[in-house]
């Protein structure tokens, strides 16, 4: 397995991880599968706003994951905040690619000087809460039927990471 940054041309594989996601979990609280043309907008919008996509390969170049981050909220207080998401293709799951690729997320962000991960992870998900936690992640909040998919109400819960940087926040 490799770590690489995605591009465009990524695309397609990352939409079949996000419409299997959209289609067979709790992961994405989304109805519609996703269009080529949201993928265009969506890493227009990762491009814009200096936010990686970082994927994990197989030897011959096949996405078996990915990770990504963008902001948390749109005031400009919340600068140093992001939250992050993490999929990994159903085929792949079980081998360790969620930790390879939320290692590769925290270290892009420090570096990036972002203070605070945010994670929100559908309540049921033990495995994501579980590698969160391992991670150093806590919980830090808890939004109960948040969302409604497969006939059930959704509890949102989210947890965080604080990072030691930047070294000297600024106002403004």
């Amino acid at each position: 397995m490799k770590i690489i940054r995605c591009d465009p041309g990524h695309s397609g594989a990352i939409l079949a991880i996000f419409n299997d996601a959209i289609a067979n979990s709790t992961a994405l609280y989304d109805y519609k599968p996703r269009t080529p043309e949201m993928m265009r907008t969506w890493f227009e919008a990762k491009a814009k706003g200096n936010y990686p996509v970082i994927g994990a390969v197989d030897d011959t170049g096949e996405l078996l994951g990915f990770a990504s981050y963008g902001p948390f909220r749109a005031w400009p207080a919340y600068k140093y905040s992001v939250e992050h998401s993490i999929y990994v293709d159903a085929r792949f799951r079980g081998r360790g690619l969620g930790k390879v690729l939320l290692r590769e997320v925290i270290a892009a962000a420090a570096a990036q000087d972002y203070h605070m991960l945010i994670g929100g992870i559908d309540a049921a998900n033990a495995v994501s809460i579980a590698l969160h936690l391992k991670a150093g992640f806590t919980r830090c909040a808890s939004i109960k039927q948040a969302g409604f998919k497969f006939g059930r109400w959704l509890d949102l819960e989210f947890y965080q990471l604080l990072l030691p940087t930047p070294t000297e926040p600024k106002d403004g």
